[in-house]
């Protein structure tokens, strides 16, 4: 079971890449040799951030109070064509069953559901090029290296969705936690009081020596939770990746709901939650046997009835649990982890931000710009024959960009004039 003070099953989480090192500038001075060639080292690349589902992780916990997680970044290049060392990848452990969602726009970039999953979260920066690597026919003494790329950054949402082959669903103190406790080892809190179970429990119940599967017990809903009323969304969830959903139907309600009405009303939130919900395998069992005449128990059809205090129907409930995960791990494959990937964007894009001002947004574009250092006259003179060689002047020209117009390309500026 999972220990309810520790269980947390939402939380941000903010990762970032390690920064690349810069390219060094050297020259050699050995000896006899005075000016010697440029001998200057690459900078290592920062350290990219791995999410991996992990079985030994019960919940997303440690991600609550902490939620920065960095790489290391590259080491500097040196003298003498020695490179940096590349930044340590970190590899950031997760639950089971955990959804990555964009923080700002709730787009799904990962499902970790089996172990072993692995997601990039952020790429770590490019190093720098040392000055050696700008050797040629026409430049035999390059005064400048480029610097380390800095590292993706972004703010994810970690949501927890438990695995289970049977989710026990009912209304608040319809008999779920004591249902649990009964068919396993778990020991959630139970009480008489509406939401006892603020978190969800994990049971795992042995039918018999070759069957055992994993029975989920679910905090209860009430009529509107598909629209976040009472504990809504936050754990309707936990029902969308068990096999089988278990109804639990209060014999002896106190608010005086009918048996049929529970059902009507249960099945209702499932399905405006998701509507793929109502075709899952589904067994619908009354609870609190003891508590109820006969008549009440006969009006409940040929339905199974059970007594988790007595114990009475309890071993044919479980078995017949048994009976439809069996059958439903059968026929149901099982459920791949999704991975969103997304290709590296080539090539740029003008973007008018005013009358007179653009902006070129592109990776390899912004890269040139971002990697070198814009003060150096000589640096700059290779800037503007890389941006040549990607042939941004006819973009810009396309685009409707007029001498004088400024352009930016990230944080750095100028002002255009065309090519005479």
């Amino acid at each position: 079971m999972l220990d309810v003070s520790q269980f947390v099953d939402e939380c941000q989480l903010n990762i970032r890449g390690g920064d690349g090192g810069a390219g060094c500038v050297s020259f050699r001075r050995e000896g006899p040799v005075v000016d010697g060639g440029p001998n200057g080292g690459d900078g290592g690349n920062g350290g990219d951030v791995w999410l991996i589902a992990d079985h030994n992780v019960a919940s997303l916990l440690p991600f609550r109070d902490h939620p920065h997680r960095r790489a290391t970044n590259g080491v500097h290049g040196k003298g003498k064509d020695l490179h940096g060392k590349r930044g340590t990848t970190l590899e950031v452990r997760v639950p089971e069953g955990t959804v990555v969602k964009d923080l700002y726009t709730g787009e799904v970039l990962a499902e970790l559901f089996r172990h072993g999953d692995r997601w990039l979260g952020a790429s770590g920066g490019r190093g720098g090029r040392g000055n050696a690597r700008f050797l040629s026919n026409k430049r035999r003494a390059p005064t400048f290296a480029e610097q380390g790329e800095h590292g993706e950054e972004r703010w994810l949402k970690l949501e927890l969705q438990l695995m289970a082959d049977v989710a026990l669903v009912g209304f608040p103190n319809a008999g779920k936690s004591t249902l649990i406790s009964v068919i396993s080892a778990a020991k959630p809190k139970i009480a008489n009081y509406p939401f006892t179970t603020l978190e969800p429990n994990l049971g795992v119940v042995a039918f018999d020596d070759d069957t055992s599967f994993v029975v989920a017990d679910i905090p209860g809903l009430i009529e509107g939770a598909s629209e976040g009323r009472g504990l809504g969304h936050r754990f309707l969830r936990h029902v969308e990746r068990a096999r089988v959903l278990c109804l639990l139907i209060d014999l002896a309600p106190a608010d005086g709901m009918s048996p049929l009405q529970q059902e009507e009303t249960l099945l209702h939130e499932l399905g405006q939650y998701r509507p793929d919900l109502l075709e899952r395998p589904r067994i619908v069992a009354g609870t609190k046997a003891d508590m109820v005449s006969a008549e009440v128990v006969e009006e409940f059809g040929d339905r199974l009835v059970i007594s988790s205090i007595t114990q009475s129907g309890v071993r044919d409930l479980v078995g017949q649990m048994a009976s439809v995960v069996h059958e439903s791990r059968s026929v149901e494959p099982d459920h791949d982890g999704v991975v969103v990937l997304r290709p590296e964007v080539t090539g740029a894009v003008v973007e008018r931000l005013a009358d007179n001002e653009f902006r070129l947004v592109g990776r390899e574009v912004e890269r040139v710009v971002a990697l070198n250092d814009v003060t150096t006259p000589e640096a700059l003179d290779w800037i503007d024959s890389r941006l040549e060689r990607l042939g941004i002047s006819k973009m810009l020209s396309r685009a409707g960009v007029a001498d004088g117009d400024i352009v930016w390309i990230g944080e750095f500026s100028f002002e255009y004039q065309a090519d005479v």
